[in-house]
């Protein structure tokens, strides 16, 4: 059976990505890796991706490798470079940034894309990831990763449904739900808005399904 390595930064990704495995692809056997100091680390250290941040990730992806993970997908969105090169690295196998399934995706619409984070971060990195010329709209869910924390879901998602709905009536004819964390709040995006809403979980899995042709 194909192994797959689920390399986490927040502990609220083990959930979202984890659920859509067992409900999309139940055949693939999981791995679950997960440093909560990461994203801690970044924040604390102004966002920058520093040497010491790259070896952390090339030191976690060769674990996984060793265990005999035939795919790895990383499930925060604030490491792209890091990431890219873990990629590189590692040329044989998937290794899928959290978002790129999704940025495929998106891309294939038309008209403006609403993409909300809960973590500052992410919206520094991500939007270079679209292809050039992508109209996109950003927004921050202040607040919505702390009530999280807290263990306030229902706070959470109705913040992530308020930046929803701004970004619908500044235009956006669909939107995208930055992180795994977030993919809870898929369907009261949905009611509050009436567009279609993407998440990184379900195009990921999606993606690396394909890629090991299973």
């Amino acid at each position: 059976m194909l192994r797959i390595a689920l390399i986490h930064a927040l502990a609220h990704s083990v959930a979202p990505i984890n659920d859509a495995f067992a409900r999309d692809w139940p055949g693939a056997v999981r791995m679950n890796l997960l440093d909560d100091s990461l994203s801690a680390d970044l924040a604390a250290g102004g966002g920058v991706l520093d040497g010491a941040m790259h070896a952390r990730f090339a030191r976690l992806a060769r674990y996984a490798v060793d265990t005999g993970a035939q795919g790895i997908l990383f499930t925060c969105s604030a490491f792209g470079p890091c990431i890219e090169a873990v990629a590189a690295e590692h040329a044989a196998l998937p290794v899928l940034k959290p978002n790129e399934a999704m940025i495929d995706e998106a891309a294939g619409g038309e008209g403006p894309l609403g993409l909300i984070a809960t973590f500052a971060p992410t919206l520094r990195s991500m939007p270079t990831e679209f292809p050039v010329g992508m109209a996109l709209q950003t927004a921050l869910a202040e607040g919505a990763l702390a009530a999280l924390d807290a263990g306030d879901g229902e706070t959470h998602d109705a913040l992530i449904a308020r930046q929803a709905s701004e970004l619908a009536a500044r235009g956006c004819t669909r939107i995208a739900l930055a992180q795994f964390s977030m993919a809870r709040a898929r369907d009261a995006c949905a009611r509050a808005t009436g567009l279609p809403v993407l998440t990184t979980v379900d195009s990921a899995v999606r993606k690396l399904r394909g890629l090991l042709g299973d």
